[in-house]
């Protein structure tokens, strides 16, 4: 199977945290500016995407508010594979959904000043109402694996599909884990603020979940290191171990 780079783009405290109160600082809002422009700024560095793929947790905490999705347990059958709605968005938010689970409310997300066509990976395994549901909403989706997910196959048919060499990875910290584990990963990006907090519930960059995974340790080798406009370090290596 083909797959594109995967770059993880990820914006961090010094104590390597992607979620907490340092979120809400005026540093945070400065870096994040910058984390953005680099990927979907008017001038990206990373300019041969199709968009962004990031887990359940992240979309539940910034999209779907955790919701209940409004499913018809009536519904018809609906086709086998893959569902690609109609949208006029050149870039896409593709969603990390396990067990089917994510209540969208319309088929884009808004960041910053980038709109984003929602795309699912979803095992086929998830019910029919909840399929029917993302059809309803013009919610795409994408299948890949029986019961569980198959993340090989997942950014394999990202690439067939959507015609782009690169896929950057945004978090959470156990999806990039999880795709880090699975050798997928190619790139690693980090904006780190010039600001930590003491937050002991926060999500790291990586966050192992034994059910998925191990822990063992994995390597880094530097590419490249600037100081941004605002104070945040762009920290940019490649994988020892990549697949």
């Amino acid at each position: 199977m083909v797959k594109p780079k995967i770059i993880i783009h990820m914006h961090t405290s010094l104590n390597g945290k992607i979620n907490g109160p340092h979120l809400q600082t005026e540093e945070s809002r400065a870096s994040q500016i910058e984390y953005y422009k680099l990927f979907l700024g008017s001038e990206p560095f990373y300019n041969n995407h199709c968009g962004w793929l990031s887990g359940s947790t992240t979309t539940e905490v910034n999209f779907t508010k955790n919701k209940e999705p409004e499913l018809n347990p009536e519904a018809e059958e609906v086709p086998t594979g893959d569902f690609l709605a109609e949208h006029d968005e050149a870039i896409h938010y593709f969603a990390i959904d396990r067990n089917g689970s994510l209540a969208w409310d319309k088929n884009t997300i808004t960041y910053f000043d980038t709109t984003a066509h929602v795309v699912e990976i979803i095992p086929n395994n998830v019910s029919n109402a909840y399929k029917d549901f993302l059809r309803r909403m013009h919610v795409s989706y994408l299948i890949a694996g029986e019961e569980t997910l198959d993340f090989a196959l997942a950014v394999s048919k990202i690439r067939q599909i959507y015609g782009k060499d690169e896929l950057l990875l945004n978090g959470g910290g156990e999806i990039n884990w999880s795709l880090l584990k699975a050798g997928l990963v190619d790139e690693l990006s980090i904006v780190m603020t010039p600001i930590a907090d003491g937050s002991t519930e926060s999500a790291s960059l990586f966050d192992g979940n034994p059910k998925y995974n191990d822990i063992d340790s994995v390597a880094f080798s530097l590419i490249d290191v600037q100081k941004l406009g605002d104070g945040s370090l762009w920290l940019r290596y490649s994988v020892n171990n990549s697949a």
